[in-house]
């Protein structure tokens, strides 16, 4: 009998020591890369706002950073993330009784192409877009641009991150 319940647990053991379950909490799966590098995103829209391309492309290299064990680096990488902001503009969305805008939109849009060296089926060229809305008696200036390029650059980074290493 005590060799029954030796031989049972080795089979388990045996059994279970092929399974494994891999998971983590940034969406990524196995990331078949060491290194990755993200140019300067160049501002080519037709509305220019100073300094938004570098605000960008570093909000860019800290999203990666802080959700892969990726290392970051200005040439050669696995993955290169490069592109250009295609769009920055400013629409009224509402308007008051007497003509004047109550809601304006500020949307930007950048465009991306992603190369995976490892894994060429991964490439692509994208667009990723997002806005932010605010009152119509207020500039995009000071905190109102800064809560503005905080919200949309966060969820556009995001998008990219998912569309590049999550594949959701």
């Amino acid at each position: 009998m005590k060799h029954l319940k030796f031989i049972l647990a080795f089979a388990i053991l045996f059994t279970l020591s092929g399974c494994s379950v891999s998971y983590n909490f940034t969406g990524s799966g196995k990331i078949d890369a060491k290194t990755f590098q993200v140019n300067y995103f160049q501002n080519k829209a037709d509305v220019v706002e100073p300094g938004i391309e570098r605000t960008f492309t570093r909000r860019l290299q800290d999203l990666i950073q802080n959700q892969t064990n990726l290392s970051l680096t200005n040439s050669n990488g696995d993955l290169v993330y490069d592109g250009e902001i295609t769009q920055y503009r400013i629409s009224p969305m509402t308007a008051t009784a007497d003509q004047r805008a109550a809601q304006n939109r500020l949307s930007i849009t950048v465009n991306v192409r992603f190369t995976n060296k490892n894994k060429e089926d991964d490439d692509f060229e994208k667009p990723f877009s997002f806005y932010y809305d605010f009152p119509g008696n207020e500039l995009p200036t000071g905190s109102t641009l800064n809560n503005a390029l905080e919200d949309i650059f966060e969820r556009i980074t995001q998008d990219i991150f998912n569309e590049s290493l999550a594949k959701w």
